[in-house]
């Protein structure tokens, strides 16, 4: 068994003007690096074996700021990053709407096969999720990991812990530097712990 405290990257400007990110980057806000800051004193209380991220400019921000406090080295993971959104990447909603029609339709109704062109299916997207997941469990077994992430990375990990299509419209939220609680069994997903935010202030509390 392996444990994981599993965390979404502070928020960035696209997130505040609801642009999608994917394998593309922007800033931490200042609402972000605030949230980086409280999230890493709450993991200075906490003894864990290593600290993975994804290696976007987002996570890793986030992650650097945890390690400044923890003193752990960063393990940088590119399976980690976000889904690759291809030419969505950089857009709002209605600018990939209004530029890209026939593709938003097969997104906006969740058809894990369609590749969003220059990007990858979501299909393609779990597979690289869980065969990530799977060698980091391997790797530290009996162990508590952290590990710097995206949204639907997250997203992909609380379905398969509670049996939820990924056809099936998202309804459990996002937390920006949440702590989401997980260990990793032989195979099947436990959550222990989704999107404890009580590290966060008002003013710091942002999800999707």
């Amino acid at each position: 068994m392996t444990q994981l405290i599993l965390i979404r990257h502070g928020e960035t400007v696209w997130n505040q003007q609801r642009r999608m990110q994917g394998h593309s980057d922007s800033p931490l806000s200042e609402t972000g690096l605030r949230q980086a800051q409280l999230l890493a004193r709450r993991l200075k209380e906490i003894a864990f074996s290593a600290l993975y991220s994804s290696d976007s400019g987002r996570a890793h921000h986030t992650a650097r700021s945890v390690a400044e406090v923890t003193g752990h080295d960063i393990v940088l993971e590119p399976r980690l990053r976000e889904r690759h959104f291809g030419v969505f990447e950089g857009l709002t909603g209605s600018e990939i709407e209004a530029n890209y029609p026939a593709d938003y339709v097969r997104f906006k109704s969740r058809d894990q096969a369609h590749v969003i062109p220059g990007g990858e299916s979501a299909s393609q997207f779990r597979a690289r999720v869980f065969a990530c997941f799977d060698e980091i469990s391997s790797r530290h077994n009996g162990e508590l990991v952290v590990v710097i992430t995206h949204g639907l990375v997250l997203d992909v990990l609380y379905r398969a812990a509670l049996g939820i299509a990924p056809e099936l419209p998202r309804i459990h939220e996002l937390v920006n530097a949440g702590i989401n609680r997980l260990r990793y069994d032989g195979g099947t997903w436990h959550i222990e712990v989704w999107g404890d935010a009580s590290h966060l202030d008002a003013g710091a509390l942002t999800s999707a």
